[in-house]
């Protein structure tokens, strides 16, 4: 703030500003765009089938055809970009339905750029945890993720996104050194274009309870702090968001959101890359659920969190709120 000494009251009256609803528009300091807003859709094997997932109100599964149709709304309300999550038919201990060419995800990419082309931005999470049949983001060996076997998996499963024509990678696994592996295979392949959305400061956290029954992606033994972080270090979250920006990350993400604010702030203030935050399934969910009681109102708490994450200092976010919060801009 600057050290200019403001007049005090009377002389100064910041309700001026305040009086009508013009005023506080056009005063207003942190606004929201359509631009700000990624959309996260769950695809599933089939046809003609979508499932709304019990605890996210208005989130669904979909299958391909109606992830097209799906897209089509989303241009049609001026969002251009979704973050795709695959629900496979098979899974196996090291996740291979993940990292096939013929994978769920791979597929709907391709569908999605054959319908849409240049119009739908494509981003895909790239894990094993949706495919794995033990529920953890990597290669396990007596109960524990093997990192560097994962890696090899992860930078697979990237390349085959980067085929399917996907337009940005999103590693979300918290392996160290994922983001380095992904850089390498993609500039070796021909994808040296391809920029690369890092889940960097993901932390183990009771929010994301939801969306593990929307991904189909609970662990199965055990829980995921081993690799994920803990909610306490900010001073690591920056650690990891440097790591991934040494190793070729365009893009850094804080995960969740609300709960980590002073997170993205500190990022913000430290780094001088787009600094994406994901608005998660918990999140999401806590709303929906208090507004349908009548406890609050869902669609201002909804614009005043959704502003809150920007104004900490992301420049896009992931949210399931995308559609309902791009009619009240």
């Amino acid at each position: 703030m600057s050290n200019f000494n403001y007049p005090n009251f009377p002389v100064t009256r910041l309700r001026r500003l305040r009086k009508t609803t013009a005023l506080r528009d056009m005063f207003r300091e942190t606004h929201l765009t359509k631009n700000d807003f990624i959309y996260p859709l769950f695809v599933a094997e089939g046809e003609n089938f979508k499932r709304e997932i019990g605890s996210m109100p208005d989130v669904f599964q979909l299958s391909i055809d109606n992830i097209l149709r799906e897209s089509e709304e989303l241009l049609g309300l001026g969002i251009n970009a979704v973050l795709l999550f695959g629900i496979p038919d098979f899974r196996d201990e090291v996740g291979s339905s993940g990292y096939h060419a013929e994978g769920i995800v791979q597929k709907a990419s391709r569908e999605i750029k054959k319908r849409f082309s240049g119009e739908m931005l494509v981003i895909t999470d790239v894990c094993l945890c949706e495919y794995t049949s033990h529920g953890h983001c990597g290669v396990i060996e007596n109960e524990y993720v093997q990192n560097d076997a994962t890696l090899k998996l992860l930078a697979r499963q990237a390349l085959t996104h980067a085929e399917a024509g996907a337009d940005i990678i999103a590693p979300s696994d918290m392996m160290d050194g994922r983001t380095g592996a992904i850089r390498k295979i993609l500039d070796e392949n021909g994808f040296a274009e391809t920029p690369i959305m890092a889940y960097s400061a993901k932390f183990a956290s009771a929010f994301y309870g939801p969306f593990r029954e929307a991904a189909e992606s609970a662990p199965q033994f055990g829980d995921r702090k081993s690799y994920q972080m803990d909610f306490g270090n900010p001073q690591e979250a920056m650690r990891e968001i440097a790591l991934d920006i040494s190793e070729g990350a365009d893009i850094v993400m804080v995960k969740p959101a609300l709960a980590y604010l002073d997170i993205i702030r500190r990022a913000r203030e430290n780094f001088n890359l787009p600094i994406a935050a994901y608005n998660v399934s918990g999140e999401y969910s806590m709303v929906k659920a208090a507004a349908e009681k009548g406890w609050i109102d869902g669609e201002r708490v909804m614009m005043e969190s959704l502003t809150a994450i920007k104004r900490a200092g992301a420049d896009v976010i992931i949210t399931y709120f995308a559609k309902e919060a791009v009619k009240l801009i």
